[in-house]
Formats: structure tokens, sequence, C-alpha cells
């Protein structure tokens, strides 16, 4: 039963190929979450050393931070148990568990509220995977959308919501925008990654673009307008990013951090190895002080 639920699992999480599926013989790699100091200026971004958060040998991924800046909740697989969403709290390192279902529970992310947090669980039948809400200590969990096979999730704001919608029978992965007050979805693009997120100061969506034969792109959908427009290329085949307030934006190749500044190109803010390697996804505090990445450790 639980190497049933790894296999739900590791779908869900996203490590995926072309078409958003893995094998399901595949696990999902010993991950670890990194914390790092971070100063934003107008000539440069700059990263400190990053520090181990986690130390587990097994699953340990998904950052979100909550609204005071004071820690963030992430993904987990502790003591052999089912992914729970745990707590960690920057000021003393403490790890709390927040959620312990039978089920498992993905992309922890905290609503524009700052009062409660989303969730993807994957369900009894281990098969199905929907958004759920819950109080910021587990509690009171609530479906949010009943129909679609969700893997990945931003709100946009409180009653709107951005999802990566997992194909079924190999047809591509797409991006809808659900409103949650009436359970609509309407289609917005096909074949994307799963980073989302709301790009600071447009309310627009920005998502990875991932067309079959060409260039990764990030792209950005404007839920007003209905539009979508292209951003920039990714700087090679990656898709987890990070937004900084002031409209620069983060991506990894390896263990190299690099910085996108509207009207210019890609370039290197540090190599964050030699101790870890392959950083994939990543968050910012609200606060612009600590980034949060994943990576594997050397």
């Amino acid at each position: 039963m639980r190497k049933l639920l790894l296999c739900a699992a590791f779908i869900a999480v996203g490590f995926t190929r072309a078409q958003g599926l893995a094998p399901r013989a595949q696990q999902p790699p010993a991950t670890e979450i990194y914390l790092a100091p971070i100063s934003i200026s107008k000539e440069a971004v700059t990263v400190g050393v990053p520090k181990n958060t986690t130390n587990n040998p097994a699953y340990d991924n998904q950052p979100g931070f909550l609204r005071d800046s004071s820690g963030f909740l992430f993904s987990s697989v502790r003591d052999g148990k089912p992914h729970d969403i745990y707590r960690y709290e920057i000021a003393s390192g403490a790890i709390k568990q927040v959620t312990s279902v039978l089920e498992g529970e993905y992309s922890p992310t905290v609503t524009p509220d700052g009062r409660t947090f989303s969730a993807i669980r994957i369900e009894e039948d281990k098969t199905t995977q929907r958004l759920w809400r819950f109080n910021l200590d587990g509690s009171n969990p609530q479906l949010v959308q009943k129909d679609l096979k969700v893997g990945y999730h931003v709100w946009v704001d409180a009653s709107h919501v951005a999802v990566f919608v997992l194909g079924d029978q190999g047809q591509p992965n797409t991006l809808q925008f659900v409103d949650t007050t009436t359970g609509s979805a309407e289609i917005i693009d096909k074949s994307i990654g799963r980073s989302l997120h709301v790009r600071p100061g447009t309310g627009t969506v920005s998502y990875i673009s991932k067309p079959t034969g060409g260039a990764w792109l990030v792209n950005e959908f404007d839920p007003k307008t209905k539009k979508i427009s292209t951003i920039t290329p990714t700087p090679g085949n990656v898709e987890d990013c990070a937004w900084l307030s002031d409209g620069r934006l983060l991506m990894a190749t390896g263990s190299i951090l690099k910085v996108w500044t509207p009207g210019g190109a890609w370039t290197d803010v540090r190599d964050l190895g030699p101790g870890l390697d392959r950083i994939t996804r990543m968050a910012v505090s609200p606060d612009g002080k600590w980034l949060a990445l994943v990576a594997e450790p050397k």
C-alpha cells in the first residue's frame, strides 16, 4: 500500500517528463530544503550561504512561506509515513508536523488572507488528487474544487486560483483558471510546467510554456484580459523560478542561481555548490530577506 502511495505521489509532485507523467517504479529523489539570506539592491542580488533546514534522508520539497515570513510550510516524508505538511520556524529552527493523514499532501500555499493554506491531496483511491484548504494548524480540511486533477496552483485573489491540471491518457498538462465561488474552470494554455506565480505589481500569472520541439518560455496570463504574452526564454530547459519584489526573476541551472532583469538578460548570481546540486523549487519570503530552495545534496 505504501509503495502504491509513493508512486501516485510522484506523479502529483511533478518530477515529470514532457507530458507530466513518470514511470511508476521511480521514486522521488531525496531532496532537502535550504535557506539562504538574500539582499536586493538596484545594482545586484546577493545571496548568502545556504543552510540545510530539513536534514532528512527522504523527501523534503515545495516550501511556501508564511505571510509574516517567520517560516515556511513544506511537504515531507518522515519516519516511513506518507507525505505530510510540516512547518519550519526560522528563528528557532524547529520543525512541526501540521497534517497527519493516510493520504499524501503536497504544495502547501498560504492563501491571500494569510489565515489558511491550500495543498494538493492524494485521496484514498491513490489516484484522485484535488485542491484542499486547511487552517494554518492543519485542521478543518475543505475541498476547493472537486472535478480537476490538480498538480500545482497559485492564488490570484481570495476567490480565484490558477492551477496546473494533469493531462489524462497522454494529453498535455493544462493551465486552468478557477473561480472557487462557482467551481467553474477555464483552460488557458497547454503543455505547461509546474511553476506558477503571481507576478509582482501586475496581477498576472507567470508560468513556464514547454512547446514541443521549441525553447521553454516564461509566459504570463492576464486574468482580466485573458491574454497570454512571453516574458523571457528560460536559461535552458528549467522550470522552477521565484519573483523578487522589484520585478526580477530567479531561476537556477544545476547549482548556479541566475537572475533576469526586465529589459535585460539572464546573469549569474552565484554558484551555491559544492554542497548541493540540481536546484529546483524556490521561494522568496514576503519580507524579501530569505530564499528557500530545494536541491539534492552532493
